[in-house]
């Protein structure tokens, strides 16, 4: 993009060396009065005489398949905008002048519109991309950047094109998931500014260009533990939005632990009225109704973001041991636990009654549960013999599978028989694990989220003041540096369903701290899991995700400052720290 202002034109007329607009971005109607004709010249002078827009097209997190930047194309979003939309995107465009009305404190009327004319500064359609011809770029945007015909890249369920001239922007996808998504792009191209609750005196300027995007994995999430530390509805939905601003679209919540069980189930009662009341030292514990959890679900469905509730079998299981004594393979209650160990619980078996609780507990989930994943657990049933624990691993496989639902299960899985569908979850911190790649060969697909790189419970530094080590410590540079693709031998690429970034939540208690865990590293595995692997640049991505910091101090969000990243003096970065008392503030 240019940094020298053009020199302002003598009258309304367009520049000589000016770009033919792209596909589906027509020129200004011809002005049919002299009011009309005067508008138009204002508006072209206004243009002309801005410095350019202060954020690139190239800035985007994460990082786009295609670019094409027009620096004479740049967008000054006016205050009496219209927002036009085609019928099946309306609920896209009401999320986004959501999202822009409270900095700008414009209006922006959102109008159904099936061909939105030339006076629509924001446009969003959802219609089919121009198929693609011999020789154009291929569908994952490789090689990325300003080489190839951007307006032929095939669109898929996600991807998206953003057409941005001196006239308009316009969003293009085949599916209202795809338009969220080219919404989220936009909302970042605007300056940072854009996120503040209140109104902004600013200019609201959007580079000009193409950006033609969609994702390298179709699974990108991360994971909340609730079970260590109970978190209510309102903190898990601000972690959805944390989700859906970079393109992540699952939400694993790890419900259940030896610590608490944190979902209602009718025909169980006790498992959240006694196995709920606890937490990691001694915390107040608390758990999810199915009203709950339907406004969870349903919430980041809106966002498109699928939630995947895990319950974690046959080990981490006290809770339930406690609520329910005939499932422990004594058939004595334990204490409650408020510790962090692991390892020493698990379901009886053995015994029938369990695997009667087994396909209860799934078949309420089930039925509560639109997405198609169903997670299992089976971590660190260390107590459980190998080949006892193989037998419950299989027929809980069945269960779950008898819900129509595709189960989930960490990779200590991999060495119980296949059932069709079935997804291993990563975690491991050297990628030469050859039962894992056995199970691939059988059938099975891979969640990546090794500990040493993805666990966002791990500490930035030593003197983090929260988090565990001992998968290493993961700065942002180690979260970014590693390729999904690649990383277990002996898988290939065509097995890996996507990524996922965990935090379990041992030593997180609160909604800043847990801010401080995910940001910024949620946007180095966001930007693993969606961007061309021909993108991967941290230098580039360390300069990009820079201009980040100061969108989250004006929305709000706490983050680590962290000394790999340039941030502007505008970014703001708060500390959680923890008193001696237990309680936990943030300071800035």
């Amino acid at each position: 993009m240019s940094t020298t202002p053009t020199a302002p034109e003598t009258g309304p007329q367009p520049r000589a060396d000016a770009p033919v607009p792209p596909p589906g971005v027509g020129l200004p109607a011809a002005p049919a009065t002299a009011a009309e004709l005067a508008r138009v010249a204002a508006d072209r002078a206004a243009g002309q005489l801005a410095p350019p827009a202060p954020v690139r097209l190239h800035d985007v997190v994460p990082a786009p398949a295609q670019v094409r930047p027009d620096p004479t194309g740049d967008f000054t979003l006016p205050p009496d905008a219209v927002l036009r939309v085609s019928a099946a995107g309306r609920h896209v465009a009401e999320q986004l002048a959501a999202w822009l009305r409270p900095a700008t404190g414009f209006p922006l009327p959102v109008t159904d519109h099936a061909e939105p004319g030339p006076d629509a500064p924001l446009t969003l359609t959802l219609s089919p991309a121009p198929p693609a011809r011999a020789g154009d770029a291929p569908a994952d945007g490789s090689p990325a950047g300003d080489a190839g015909p951007a307006d032929r890249v095939a669109l898929g369920e996600e991807g998206y094109r953003l057409d941005v001239t001196a006239t308009g922007v316009r969003i293009t996808a085949d599916t209202p998931a795809g338009l969220f998504h080219g919404a989220q792009t936009l909302r970042q191209l605007l300056p940072p500014a854009i996120e503040s609750v209140t109104p902004v005196a600013e200019r609201w300027a959007v580079p000009g260009g193409i950006i033609v995007d969609r994702p390298r994995f179709p699974y990108r999430g991360a994971m909340l533990d609730v079970a260590r530390h109970f978190f209510g509805v309102e903190e898990v939905l601000r972690v959805v939005d944390h989700l859906a601003r970079y393109k992540l679209n699952h939400l694993h919540l790890h419900l259940t632990d030896d610590q608490g069980w944190r979902i209602a189930v009718d025909s169980w009662p006790r498992l959240a009225e006694v196995g709920g009341a606890t937490g990691v030292g001694g915390g107040p514990g608390g758990w999810y109704t199915p009203d709950d959890y339907r406004r969870i679900v349903a919430y980041a469905a809106r966002r498109h973001v699928t939630v995947v509730p895990e319950i974690d079998l046959p080990g981490h299981t006290n809770a339930a041991l406690v609520a329910y004594p005939e499932l422990a393979p004594g058939k004595t209650a334990p204490p409650p636990y408020t510790g962090t160990d692991v390892g020493f619980s698990f379901v009886d078996p053995t015994d029938e009654r369990t695997y009667a609780f087994v396909a209860d507990v799934f078949g309420e989930l089930a039925a509560l549960t639109p997405g198609p994943w169903l997670h299992l657990g089976g971590d660190e049933a260390f107590k459980v013999p190998a080949e006892r624990y193989r037998a419950f691993v299989e027929r809980a496989q069945t269960l779950v599978a008898a819900t129509g639902k595709t189960v989930v299960g960490w990779h200590q899985l991999a060495p119980a028989a296949h059932v069709d569908g079935r997804v291993l979850q990563w975690w491991g911190t050297n990628g030469d694990d050859p039962g894992t790649a056995d199970a691939v060969r059988r059938g099975a697909r891979l969640i990546l989220s090794p500990g040493n790189h993805a666990y966002l419970d791990m500490k930035y530094a030593p003197d983090t003041p929260i988090g565990h080590d001992w998968a290493g410590l993961v700065d942002v540079r180690r979260a970014y540096d590693w390729d999904p693709g690649s990383h277990v031998h002996g898988v290939p690429v065509e097995a890996v369903l996507g990524v996922e970034a965990p935090l379990w939540t041992e030593s997180v208690t609160t909604r800043a701290e847990i801010e401080f865990m995910m940001f910024p590293r949620l946007p180095a595995v966001a930007e693993l899991g969606w961007s061309p692997r021909s993108t991967h640049d941290w230098a580039g991505f360390r300069e990009r995700l820079a201009g980040h910091g100061p969108r989250w101090t004006a929305a709000g969000i706490t983050f680590h400052p962290s000394p790999e990243i340039p941030w502007p003096h505008s970014a703001t970065a708060g500390i959680p720290r923890q008193p001696a008392h237990g309680h936990t503030d943030t300071v800035a």
